[in-house]
């Protein structure tokens, strides 16, 4: 165990699984490290140095690799940032001060910011990072220009009742054989990638302690940044039709499509294209605005 009661990995075959999806990443990706008060945070950076920087929250279990099939695209014009969740699987390693509450979070997310020398940044999360984003996009609106959420729980509406009830059994019993049958389930009919459903059933079983902050759901309708909200239209996890018009009505301005193909676990590794095309085109027009100022 580490300091904060999270168990490290020594599977070889988990890091091993890592590995394989982080070479994929486009030639010239780099890792950092970052220090906080709350312990070392592993940041996969690729794009432009000089360019605005988009960081890069994943669901649960992910880990910041799982942006393989996003990065070449997005890092075309931004400084992409991935991020390794401190307390969730991956290599960012908890130690100092405990990581328990949504304050700790969000100063956390402050800090690696800070650890980064990055003032603003673009905002991307997907299921459990999409939370994060909102949370944090509300608590610090100053730092952030935009905000995407890919089919983002607990910020629109609740879980649905079997979603939960179908998670119980690798939640009460995590192992790689009932994570894969539950990904298999979850992700049928999509072209999920394969590798990634194998670190993610490795995730569940070798850091079973893991425990990520979790929090209420906050309250959208304050938002004051432009919004992206792409939802699974098979998702599980919710109605995307009932989070849509929920999410219209708290961000009357923001942009929100549902993408009928793609279930909440497909997300980000099936289709990417498609996702990719709305997410560039999305904070492309920031640039317009921005130029367009610039030019007056």
């Amino acid at each position: 165990m580490i300091p904060g009661g999270v168990a490290v990995s020594s599977s070889h075959e988990f890091f091993a699984a890592y590995d394989a999806l982080l070479a994929r990443w486009p030639t010239g990706t780099t890792e950092i490290d970052v220090p906080t008060p709350y312990g070392i945070t592993r940041v996969h950076a690729y794009g432009p140095a000089e360019a605005t920087p988009l960081l890069l929250l994943h669901g649960g279990g992910s880990t910041g690799a799982v942006w393989f099939a996003n990065a070449p695209a997005l890092g075309t014009h931004h400084r992409v940032l991935a991020v390794d969740i401190l307390g969730d699987a991956g290599h960012s390693i908890l130690s100092g001060r405990p990581l328990r509450t949504t304050t700790d979070l969000m100063a956390w997310l402050d800090a690696l910011l800070d650890g980064l020398t990055v003032s603003r940044a673009h905002l991307l999360g997907h299921s459990y990072g999409g939370w994060m984003a909102l949370t944090y996009a509300l608590h610090a609106a100053r730092r952030v220009d935009r905000l995407v959420l890919l089919d983002p729980t607990q910020c629109f509406a609740n879980f649905r009742p079997g979603f939960l009830l179908r998670s119980l059994p690798i939640l009460l019993r995590p192992t790689q054989a009932r994570a894969r049958a539950y990904l298999d389930r979850e992700t049928a009919g999509t072209d999920t990638d394969l590798g990634w459903k194998r670190l993610y059933a490795l995730a569940v079983s070798d850091f079973a302690d893991r425990k990520p902050v979790v929090g209420r759901r906050p309250d959208p309708t304050t938002l004051s940044v432009p919004l992206l909200v792409l939802l699974a239209g098979r998702s599980d996890a919710h109605d995307a039709a009932k989070v849509a018009v929920r999410a219209r009505k708290a961000v009357p301005d923001a942009r929100i499509e549902i993408l009928p193909e793609l279930t909440h676990f497909a997300m980000p590794t099936a289709l990417p294209a498609q996702t990719n095309r709305r997410i560039t085109a999305f904070l492309a027009d920031n640039h317009e605005k921005q130029a367009a100022l610039g030019a007056g």
